[in-house]
């Protein structure tokens, strides 16, 4: 497993619950360090140890976990540069929808050795979208749907989402978009910010 994804859990509960809650998780996961590198490669098992401690320590489900890992990729300060990565998938939520496809290609660009979940994008008509997503973390789709939902509330789309769980082609997240423009959406500018 690369190191990115487990950098990003530990990103996630370290910013959102603080560095006590992490310290809890390693010693629970019996990792015996404090802290993923980003650039290295993990045994998958270490991110399963790490999502179930997460999961004991915050008496939540892992599923709903992941979703918050989701969201925060997106909507946390800290991480704003995936969020402008995201952004330019287009202008609207659905052409970013259309977008998710080529999304770990794209990433590898950047990062050759990261594997992304593989998204296969389905356009069912009248507002009603299929994802599937494979990867190699069981309930990847609760990421995505965090994920997707994060992103709808910045492009101020209102939208309903559901893990509609697995089959053969993998994770099945359904979107029904109720209104591209229910609310005016985070700002969003081509270049950054740097003043």
């Amino acid at each position: 497993m690369h190191g990115l994804f487990n950098r990003a859990i530990q990103c996630f509960l370290r910013d959102t619950y603080g560095p006590a809650l992490w310290l809890a998780v390693t010693r629970r996961a019996q990792l015996g360090f404090e802290g993923f590198e980003t650039m290295l490669t993990y045994d998958p098992s270490l991110t399963e140890a790490v999502l179930a401690a997460a999961a004991t320590e915050l008496n939540r489900p892992r599923d709903t976990v992941l979703e918050d890992l989701g969201t925060y990729l997106v909507s946390h300060p800290n991480v704003e540069a995936l969020r402008r990565l995201l952004r330019f998938g287009g202008a609207s939520f659905v052409d970013f929808l259309y977008s998710l496809e080529d999304l770990p290609d794209r990433a590898r660009l950047a990062l050759p050795e990261l594997e992304l979940p593989a998204l296969e994008f389905a356009d069912l008509g009248e507002g009603h979208f299929r994802l599937r997503c494979r990867g190699h973390v069981r309930g990847i789709g609760h990421v995505v749907v965090g994920l997707l939902r994060a992103m709808a509330d910045d492009y101020g789309a209102l939208v309903l989402l559901d893990h509609a769980g697995s089959d053969s082609g993998g994770e099945v997240v359904t979107i029904d978009l109720l209104d591209h423009s229910h609310a005016s959406g985070r700002r969003f500018h081509l270049s950054a910010d740097l003043g």
